[in-house]
């Protein structure tokens, strides 16, 4: 797992799989989670716009990386 650091507090789903490297577009990043592809914390979002924090851990085909201040 990555240790990927934001600035601030928060950061959306789909930003922060961009931020992470997890996917290479944004729109790849919406099929994924729209597909159910995305798994944060162990659970399934569909939500693209979902807050992040850090300690929070998101996978995504087998890649994992987790938010950091």
């Amino acid at each position: 797992m990555r240790d990927v650091p934001i600035d601030g507090d928060m950061i959306r789903l789909g930003q922060f799989l961009k931020l992470a490297d997890l996917i290479d577009t944004g729109g790849e990043g919406k099929i994924l989670i729209a597909n159910g592809d995305v798994t944060v914390n162990g659970e399934v979002d569909v939500r693209r716009g979902r807050q992040l924090h850090p300690g929070d851990e998101v996978e995504v085909l087998g890649r994992r990386a987790r938010v950091v201040s």
